[in-house]
């Protein structure tokens, strides 16, 4: 019977080694002895300031807003949630269809629950007080 057949434990390190594995076989690693010995355990780490948000709309939780998206799409709902990366959890979100031509016209879809991709989001503002502002 061959070498591997045995299937018995002494085998275990030279398994590793004739396959050109990093370090021995199953059972006893290194893991966590010569990498991570800098760190005896999770009372020592030093904690990192956690990272605000860019915005705080927490003010905006439970209230209409409206977002416009990087590739012109526009949605309006009820925002629900945010997280630092500006994530938005809405519910109840129309979403404002476009013609032909990418302008914005009187004729919605209703989306639902959604949730949008922070990196997509060009500008958010509050649904009450949105209001056009003239150049002078």
């Amino acid at each position: 019977m061959s070498e591997r057949g045995r299937g018995g434990r002494g085998s275990a390190p030279t398994r590793g080694a004739e396959r050109g594995g990093r370090g021995g076989g199953r059972g006893a690693s290194s893991r966590g002895t010569a990498r991570g010995s800098s760190h005896s355990g999770p009372s020592e780490r030093t904690e990192r300031p956690k990272k605000e948000a860019i915005l705080d709309l927490t003010k905006y939780i439970d209230r209409q807003i409206r977002v416009k998206f990087a590739g012109g799409r526009e949605v309006f709902g009820t925002l629900k949630g945010f997280d630092q990366l500006m994530n938005l959890v809405m519910d109840e979100v129309t979403e404002s269809l476009r013609d032909e031509e990418g302008n914005t016209t009187d004729k919605t879809r209703k989306l639902g629950l959604v949730v949008l991709r922070g990196t997509a989001l060009t500008v958010i503002n509050p649904a009450d007080g949105f209001e056009s502002i003239e150049n002078s």
